[in-house]
């Protein structure tokens, strides 16, 4: 059985175009920008991220809302230039203790003054209405000046642990499904890459908040939810086409399986960061209009939530979730044995293909014969493939002789 020859073009992969610009070279998606080749260096990057989110939890920890701690909100219509300072005095004098906090909501007629306090009982909630309605003098929804303008509600800490209960299990079911069909849409080594990138993005999400010092309230774990699905649904589109360009690749020796998800990560790209602006873009516009023309707190908590898991989605789809599929798929089995052969390959076929078309013996009696007489090592070369003296023709120049 003869042995297949592999030559240099079927084992070394064709290099990026050159000279092209980054908008270019993002848009053709030709595998100009070596992610998976760098995935040492996105791993650090990765590590950093969740360095800095697992210290701020640890030390600054998360400002729960009243409905995760329980409590008395107090809610009034907020008067013309009322300051949150005044209010904060008027109930510190009232109940010798400070609010936890206190903040103006809305704009316009429509502002109200919101205070959120440790619980409130009958003769405090008394005294503390009628202390703000001395100072203030709100009105109710019919314009008439009122004590019933002063609302209190209270809210118990189970209503925020309920609630919390069920998005953890609404979370463990969507990651047993999520894997389960990664698993046999793709293979093992996609699922597994699948769910550290969307730990990833809960993780960094949650560091985020952390830092920031935002409220955690219902809309935050709605939101925290919501990212989970978008986060998912890129990275699914790169491992479609990193399953696309490596179809069939163990029984070709051109590229590595390394190089054929660069290049599909390449490809992916530009369609990446265009479903992340478009995603960001309604985000912002709810977080100008929403919170700062509104003032509502509770779109606030949304709107952050979503524009940090929309970027941090798009990132681990690419830079972590990609990387650490070729990753674990070179670590072992056929994958890792194919990348060692044809890098072997490679290495044997550096050596100009002239050299080795000459043989060992005559190549080494022309170089002494140049090196003896002072010529040139090509008129040895010539010499030492010229017939030898005496010897007979043969072909058909033996034949018009004889």
């Amino acid at each position: 059985m003869a042995e297949t020859t592999t030559t240099t073009e079927d084992t070394v992969p064709d290099a990026p175009e050159a000279g092209r610009g980054l908008l270019s070279r993002l848009y053709t998606g030709t595998g100009a920008f070596d992610i998976i080749g760098r995935r040492r260096l996105w791993y650090g990057v990765t590590a950093a991220f969740v360095l800095v989110s697992l210290l701020s939890i640890a030390v600054r920890g998360f400002t729960l809302g009243i409905d995760f701690e329980g409590g008395t909100r107090v809610q009034f219509p907020a008067p013309q230039g009322v300051d949150t300072a005044q209010v904060e005095e008027i109930y510190t004098d009232t109940l010798g203790q400070d609010a936890v906090a206190v903040q103006t909501v809305g704009t316009g007629s429509g502002a109200t003054v919101q205070i959120r306090s440790e619980s409130l009982d009958q003769g405090q909630a008394s005294a503390l209405q009628t202390a703000l309605f001395d100072a203030f003098q709100p009105a109710n929804a019919e314009g008439e000046t009122t004590r019933d303008a002063v609302s209190f509600t209270d809210v118990s800490e189970t209503w925020g642990s309920q609630i919390t209960d069920k998005a953890l299990i609404a979370l463990v079911v969507f990651l047993v499904i999520v894997s389960i069909y990664i698993a046999v849409r793709y293979e093992r080594d996609m699922a597994l890459a699948g769910i550290a990138a969307l730990f990833f993005d809960i993780l960094v999400t949650a560091g985020v908040y952390s830092l920031v010092g935002f409220e955690v309230t219902p809309a935050t774990v709605i939101g925290l939810l919501t990212i989970l699905g978008f986060s998912l649904y890129d990275s699914v589109v790169v491992f479609d086409k990193v399953e696309e360009n490596t179809r069939g690749i163990l029984h070709l020796n051109r590229r590595t399986y390394a190089e054929q998800a660069n290049l599909a990560v390449n490809q992916t790209l530009m369609r990446s960061i265009n479903t992340t602006v478009i995603s960001v873009l309604p985000v912002i516009a709810l977080i100008v209009i929403a919170v700062w023309l509104l003032g509502v707190g509770t779109l606030k908590d949304l709107a952050l939530v979503q524009l940090v898991g929309i970027v941090i989605g798009a990132y681990s789809s690419i830079f972590f979730a990609t990387p650490l599929v070729v990753t674990l798929k070179e670590r072992w089995g056929p994958v890792a044995a194919h990348t060692k052969k044809v890098l072997a390959k490679r290495e044997g076929t550096t050596c100009p293909r002239a050299e080795s078309a000459v043989p060992a013996g005559a190549t080494g009696t022309a170089t002494a014969t140049a090196t003896a007489t002072g010529a040139p090592a090509k008129t040895a070369r010539t010499a030492a493939a010229a017939p030898r003296a005496g010897a007979r023709p043969t072909g058909k120049r033996g034949k018009r002789r004889s």
